[in-house]
């Protein structure tokens, strides 16, 4: 597969929408598992090589909310900036609102235009964001989360699970910049930590 196409192509086999999701466990273990096997690792051979175990935080329960959903109406397709020249078309799909240690927030989450076609990713949801560890314990860019559409008015959010771009790793990648909508102005203790100082 291309090296210059979204995070999303080659990324979401690992939380793969099927009737049952991984643990936070099991996403931890298939994500080591994938970035050491030379046929689908994003990193550079050098850093393959040395490659024990990505860094996480903590499993933290205090990080898996329950979200309000809105879906959104009318919305226009709109070309997503990326760390590439490549600007890919999204729509915006909906809302998602909660509360994480008595605060509420609200993030944005999208489709790409290209990848619903697919038969295994029609139900997609992409959830990009950044916090008040982006640039410090977290990639710079922000992280991403894997979605799929609910079928009522909740969805559960596991923050455990966010994972980094792959131009985190290796500057081959074009990977959607995080809309500035979703900066969320607290610290997300969860999830893959930063891979380089």
């Amino acid at each position: 597969m291309h090296k210059f196409i979204s995070i999303l192509f080659v990324f979401t086999s690992l939380c793969a929408f099927s009737q049952k999701q991984p643990t936070a466990e099991d996403f931890q273990k298939n994500l080591n598992q994938e970035f050491a096997n030379p046929d689908k690792s994003p990193l550079t051979e050098d850093d393959r090589l040395k490659f024990t175990a990505l860094e996480f935080f903590p499993i933290d329960p205090e990080f898996i909310v329950e979200a309000t959903f809105t879906k959104s109406k009318n919305e226009k397709a709109f070309e997503m900036k990326t760390t590439t020249e490549r600007t890919p078309l999204y729509v915006k799909y909906g809302e998602i609102s909660f509360t994480i240690k008595g605060e509420k927030f609200k993030l944005n989450v999208y489709q790409n235009l290209e990848l619903i076609k697919r038969k295994e990713f029609k139900k997609h949801l992409f959830l990009p964001f950044s916090d008040l560890t982006s640039g410090n314990e977290t990639y710079i860019g922000g992280r991403y989360l894997d979605l799929e559409i609910p079928r009522g008015n909740t969805v559960v959010i596991d923050f455990n699970k966010a994972y980094n771009p792959y131009c985190a790793y290796n500057y081959k990648y074009s990977c959607p910049i995080v809309p500035m909508e979703n900066d969320l102005l607290t610290h997300i203790n969860a999830g893959v930590k930063k891979f380089h100082d």
